[in-house]
C-alpha cells in the first residue's frame, strides 16, 4: 500500500508515541494499562486523521484490543450497545422514517417559505424551518438529504437570481450543522458527550436538560449564520427586489402534495411526531424515559393498523455504523478514564488557569479541530473525555466543559470534505448554481469566531442561568 507523506507522518507520529509508551523508564506515574490505553488511542486518532479506512472499522479495532489486553472487561465493550441513547437513536430514526414518507416536511417547507417576500425574510424562515427539523430527523446527514429536494425547489424558483441560488446552496448545510445542537438526537456527537460524562462523572444528561440548553444556542447561532451567508455571498443588488415562492414552484419537486387537506397518513404522523416530542419534552412531570418513549413511537409509526412505514424499512435508514462507532468510542473513553490515562494526559495543564480563560481554550480547539479530524464523532471521541478530565482537575464544571466543546465542534465549514451536509450541497444532484470553495473560505473566515463567541457567550453567561454554573459545584 503507497502512503501519501501526510498519512506517512501521522503513521510514525502514532508508532514514535508507541515506542517512548513501551519504555518502562518513561513516565514512570503510568502503570501497564493506561500506557497500553493511551498507545491504542494514539493509533487510532492518527488513523480517523490520516487513514483511508472507514472510521467505524478504527474504532472497533480499538475497542477490540483494549479488550484483549485486559484493559477493559468484554462486557463493558458489549454493555455499550445496550445504553438508553442507543436506543434514542435508533427508534427516533424510524419515527423519521416515517415522517419522510408522508410527506410533511414538504408541507412545512411550502407553509414557511411561501410567506416570505423579500430575500432576508425568506433566508430566516428557511432558518426557523431548518432548525425544527432537528426534532424530527435524527444526524445532520439525514437532515440534509430530507432538505435537498426543498433546496432543489427553491433554485428552480430563483433560476434567474444565481447568486441567492448559491447563498441558499450555503445556507442549508450551514444551518444544519449549528441547528444540530438543539437536541439530543440532533448528532450522533451528542450522545457520546452525554456517554462520557456518565461514565466519568455520573451525570447524565437527558433530552430536556439538552433541550433548555442547546435549543436558545442553535437558534441564535443559527440565525446568526444565516445573516453572515447573506452578507459573504450577496451584493445589496442581490438582496434587493421582492422575492416571492409559491407552492406550485415547489410542488413540482415533490413527489406528495404540499397543500391541500392533510392525508390519513400525514394526519396520524403529525399527532405521532407531535406527541413524541411533547412526551420528550414533559419527562419531568411524567418520568418516562426519552428511550421508551421513543420506542413506544417506533412501535406505533411501524404498527400495521396506525403506521406509515415498515418496521424493516424504518430500519433500513438507521446509521448501524454510527451505533457501532459510538459503542466502541464509548468504551475507549471508559478504559481512558479507567486505567488513569485521561487523567495524566490532563495533569501537566497548569491548574490555575481563569475559568473563562480554560473555556476558551477548550471552544478555540474544538472549533479548529474539524481542520484535523473531520468526523464530528471522532472529534467528541477524542476531545470530550480529556475535556472532562482537564475540567475537573481545573474546578471547572466538566459538564459546562462537555457542552462547550461539543457545540463548538459543530463548526465545520471550511472545506467542502469537512462536513456530509457541505458535500451533498456542494455537489447537488442536479445541474444548479452552488457555492465554490472559495464562497466557503469566505463564510468560515467570518462564522469560526462568530460561533466560536457565541458558544462563549452561552456557557459563560447564559448556561448560568439555565443551571449549569462555569464552577464544579
Amino acid at each position: 500500500m503507497n502512503l501519501s507523506l501526510r498519512q506517512a507522518a501521522w503513521l510514525c507520529a502514532a508508532l514514535s508515541i508507541c515506542a517512548v509508551l513501551a519504555v518502562p523508564g518513561t513516565f514512570p506515574s503510568l502503570g501497564g494499562d493506561a500506557r497500553l490505553t493511551l498507545a491504542v488511542f494514539a493509533l487510532a486518532t492518527c488513523a480517523w486523521i490520516a487513514a483511508p479506512v472507514d472510521d467505524t472499522y478504527v474504532a472497533l479495532g480499538a475497542g477490540l484490543a483494549l479488550t484483549a489486553t485486559g484493559v477493559i472487561s468484554s462486557d463493558t465493550l458489549f454493555a455499550t450497545l445496550g445504553d438508553a441513547t442507543i436506543w434514542l437513536l435508533i427508534c427516533a430514526f424510524v419515527i423519521a422514517a416515517a415522517v419522510t414518507r408522508t410527506g410533511l416536511a414538504g408541507r412545512a417547507a411550502a407553509f414557511l417559505v411561501s410567506g416570505a417576500r423579500s430575500v432576508r425574510q425568506l433566508v430566516h424562515l428557511t432558518t426557523a424551518a431548518l432548525v425544527v427539523t432537528a426534532f424530527a430527523v435524527p444526524a445532520t446527514s439525514g437532515r440534509a438529504a430530507l432538505a435537498l429536494p426543498v433546496f432543489l425547489a427553491l433554485a428552480q424558483a430563483l433560476a434567474e437570481r444565481r447568486r441567492l441560488v448559491v447563498m441558499l446552496a450555503l445556507l442549508f448545510p450551514t444551518v444544519i450543522l449549528l441547528s444540530a445542537v438543539a437536541t439530543l438526537i440532533g448528532a450522533g456527537a451528542h450522545l457520546i458527550t452525554v456517554g462520557v460524562l456518565f461514565e466519568q462523572t455520573g451525570q447524565r444528561i437527558g433530552f430536556v436538560e439538552w433541550l433548555v440548553l442547546g435549543l436558545p444556542l442553535a437558534v441564535a447561532a443559527s440565525h446568526l449564520a444565516a445573516e453572515a451567508v447573506l452578507l459573504t455571498t450577496t451584493s445589496r443588488a442581490d438582496r434587493s427586489g421582492p422575492v416571492r415562492i409559491t407552492a406550485a414552484q415547489l410542488q413540482e419537486h415533490s413527489p406528495t402534495p404540499v397543500t391541500g387537506p392533510l392525508s390519513t397518513a400525514e394526519a396520524r404522523c403529525t399527532v405521532l411526531l407531535g406527541t413524541v416530542v411533547a412526551l420528550w419534552c414533559s419527562e419531568p412531570l411524567h418520568g418516562v424515559p426519552p428511550a421508551l418513549v421513543a420506542l413506544i413511537g417506533a412501535v406505533v409509526a411501524a404498527s400495521p393498523a396506525l403506521g406509515t412505514v415498515r418496521l424493516k424499512d424504518g430500519l433500513r435508514t438507521v446509521p448501524w455504523p454510527l451505533l457501532l462507532f459510538m459503542a466502541a468510542t464509548t468504551a475507549m473513553g471508559v478504559a481512558l478514564v479507567d486505567s488513569g490515562a485521561a487523567g495524566h494526559l490532563v495533569g501537566g495543564l497548569p491548574g490555575s488557569l481563569p475559568p473563562w480563560l480554560f473555556l476558551t481554550a477548550v471552544v478555540l480547539v474544538s472549533t479548529a479541530a474539524h481542520l484535523v479530524l473531520q468526523s464530528r464523532s471522532a472529534r467528541s471521541s477524542v476531545l470530550v473525555p480529556l475535556v472532562v478530565a482537564a475540567a475537573v482537575g481545573s474546578g471547572v464544571n466538566p459538564v459546562a466543559a462537555a457542552l462547550a466543546s461539543t457545540a463548538a465542534a459543530g463548526f465545520c465549514h471550511t472545506l467542502p470534505a469537512s462536513a456530509k451536509p457541505v458535500a451533498l450541497f456542494f455537489e447537488p444532484p442536479e445541474k444548479v448554481p452552488t457555492f465554490t470553495p472559495r464562497d466557503l473560505l469566505r463564510l468560515s473566515a467570518l462564522l469560526a469566531p462568530l460561533s466560536a463567541a457565541v458558544v462563549l457567550l452561552f456557557v459563560l453567561l447564559v448556561w448560568p442561568l439555565l443551571g449549569v454554573p462555569v464552577l464544579q459545584e
